[in-house]
């Protein structure tokens, strides 16, 4: 026991701030027990709460499927669990709040932080941020590299184009062929696929591809469902086949999209030397400084004349015109 009277004994495991992180960052994780989230006011800030007695018991009588890490020192009564409740609630890991009741649940900080199984307490500790802060400067450094993109070198933006082309490839490819392999599997009677949580944006980078497949026996009333789509989607495949001249053509043209997709030729329809001058300004030069203003000295004359005398303008055109006309049949 390393309690006396709910406070924790000098010397003991849960005296040392090394054992309460560990302590923390296994009860901040997923295996750590269920918390809510919600706002507190004054600070205006939003925190996962759990209530005093739902962390007590998730201490003393941990359930069988949670498991408890090698690096932290099981509970062996209530008692010592209540001090070590106790110990975090006064360094800061937890504060205790008070719901308000409005619509959205909010939280009231307290005043007193003395633990107590009926009273409410938002998560304070937040881990190690060594990995949070190196995050945020790749994320900097990433956001910093794309506005600069125009200075880039030419290699750079070649090698950053093929590698964005093949990666979109990639995928389409990726999900081409989990949706056919899903489709021959399932007119079978099965579910199958292939990092089936690859598109959920729920997950994290590395759970997305977790697990690597998944495998369970289809629901069951789908047999005509089956029967059909495995009619319609071989007859498919017997038409594309028959048709030699049509699918050709078609894989022709796919190719050429690719090729061109790697060319750069889809990106735009200016010339190569707008592409190749595209970090350098654009200035106008002398001819077309004096075009302009030809054309809106001409567009002010047209303002200034009244419509009379644009009338007369008009028909002394025509007069003109068919003088030529008059001159050329002679």
């Amino acid at each position: 026991m390393s309690s006396t009277n709910g406070q924790v004994q000098e010397g003991s495991y849960w005296e040392n701030e090394e054992n309460l992180n560990k302590l923390c960052d296994f009860l901040r994780s997923k295996e750590g027990p269920a918390v809510r989230e919600a706002v507190e006011e004054r600070i205006e800030k939003r925190v996962h709460y759990i209530k005093g007695e739902k962390l007590l018991n998730f201490l003393s009588e941990p359930k069988k499927k949670v498991k408890w890490p090698d690096n932290v020192s099981k509970f062996t009564s209530r008692p010592e669990a209540l001090a070590v409740c106790k110990t975090l609630s006064n360094m800061g890991y937890l504060h205790r709040c008070e719901k308000t009741g409005k619509g959205e649940v909010a939280l009231l900080p307290r005043s007193r932080c003395e633990f107590e199984e009926d009273a409410y307490f938002a998560w304070i500790y937040e881990g190690n941020k060594t990995m949070s802060h190196l995050l945020t400067t790749v994320l900097v450094i990433g956001f910093l590299c794309c506005v600069c993109f125009p200075i880039w070198p030419q290699f750079l933006k070649v090698f950053f184009w093929y590698m964005s082309v093949t990666l979109l490839i990639f995928i389409f490819f990726l999900v081409t062929f989990r949706g056919f392999i899903f489709l021959m599997v399932w007119v079978l009677g099965f579910d199958f696929w292939i990092w089936p949580n690859l598109f959920d944006e729920h997950l994290g980078f590395y759970d997305s591809f977790k697990p690597m497949y998944s495998f369970e026996k289809g629901k069951a009333g789908q047999l005509y469902w089956r029967i059909g789509i495995f009619f319609g989607f071989f007859s498919f495949c017997y038409w594309a086949v028959t048709q030699p001249s049509e699918f050709d053509g078609f894989k022709s043209a796919q190719v050429d999209f690719v090729k061109d997709l790697y060319a750069g030729k889809l990106l735009s329809d200016s010339s190569q030397t707008d592409k190749d001058n595209i970090d350098k300004p654009k200035m106008p030069t002398l001819e077309d400084l004096l075009k302009m203003e030809d054309d809106e000295e001409e567009e002010e004359e047209e303002e200034e004349l009244s419509e009379e005398e644009r009338m007369e303008q008009m028909f002394e055109n025509l007069m003109d015109e068919e003088e030529d006309i008059d001159d050329e049949e002679e």
